[in-house]
């Protein structure tokens, strides 16, 4: 093999280790950019004014007692349902009674909207222990016969506003004997319980975001 071949072919070999080991070293531009995410929680404050519906003594049967209260929402998420939770005691002084006072007390919820003032429920206090009624609700009602299927439609209670609430209680003359309930007591515990919706889209792009 001539000096010129041999030359050529260390060259050549010479090119293609060089361009392996630059093939192996060769680097690239990275660039990384961190970034800080927060989420708060809301928060759900229910207030009521008063903080007591109704304190009354000497009712008999046919007396009828309108309360009204107020609700607010002072929390910065919106309030979607306002549930009632219902819990009674009898105090039967003279301990003759043979049947439930709570029965033979009708209670009407009233729920004042901006167009119309509609009914949340209207049935016995006895009848609402187990229930946990929407008084925002805006449809039918508990305690109704609801032929048409409809379901209440939650109207709830937005952040920073609040909601009128109509309570009409009856101590129901039913035309019988009702002595047995003379000088009893029916202590009512009503506890109000603020949902939020189930979700809420959150979209970057929108200005308020909603």
């Amino acid at each position: 093999m001539s000096f010129t071949k041999n030359v050529s072919k260390g060259i050549m070999s010479a090119a293609l280790g060089l361009s392996l080991i630059g093939g192996g070293t060769f680097s690239y531009f990275s660039d990384a950019e961190a970034t800080q995410n927060t989420f708060a929680a809301g928060t759900l404050d229910l207030a009521m004014n008063p903080s007591t519906v109704v304190n009354i003594d000497n009712i008999k049967p046919g007396d009828e007692i309108y309360r009204e209260f107020t609700l607010k929402n002072n929390g910065t998420l919106d309030i979607y349902q306002v549930l009632l939770d219902t819990k009674y005691q009898v105090e039967d002084v003279k301990s003759d009674n043979t049947g439930d006072m709570a029965e033979h007390i009708k209670v009407t919820i009233m729920y004042n909207t901006s167009s119309a003032t509609n009914i949340a429920v209207e049935t016995t206090l006895a009848e609402l222990v187990g229930e946990t009624p929407d008084v925002t609700a805006i449809g039918s009602f508990l305690g109704s016969n609801n032929e048409t299927g409809a379901l209440p439609v939650p109207d709830g209670i937005p952040a920073g506003e609040e909601e009128k609430i109509f309570v009409l209680f009856e101590f129901v003359d039913n035309g019988e004997d009702q002595n047995q309930f003379q000088g009893d007591t029916l202590k009512v515990d009503w506890t109000f319980d603020a949902k939020t919706g189930s979700s809420t889209y959150h979209d970057d792009t929108d200005p308020d975001n909603n």
